[in-house]
């Protein structure tokens, strides 16, 4: 399945990635299994997803829990908490 990935704020420039189209090998069809397959590049990847940091999802625009399923072609977007002031 191909997906096309956003991530945005301190992870875009920690991860120095803005955007990205992905392939997904089988096993990985939910929000969860992304993150952590993304994590298991190591490094800064690790670090920025590791299960427990405060990261959201949001599949076609819409906020994804873990277990929400992955579709062919969609967008997904990877953001820290936002907070205002």
């Amino acid at each position: 399945m191909r997906v096309q990935l956003r991530y945005f704020a301190s992870l875009r420039e920690a991860l120095g990635v803005e955007v990205e189209a992905i392939d997904l090998p089988e096993a990985v069809a939910t929000a969860d299994a992304l993150r952590d397959w993304l994590a298991a590049r190591g490094g800064v990847w690790a670090e920025q997803l590791a299960p427990g940091r405060p990261v959201r999802v949001a599949l076609a625009q819409r906020m994804a829990q873990p277990g929400t399923v992955l579709s062919e072609g969609q967008e997904v977007a990877f953001f820290p908490p936002v907070t205002g002031g």
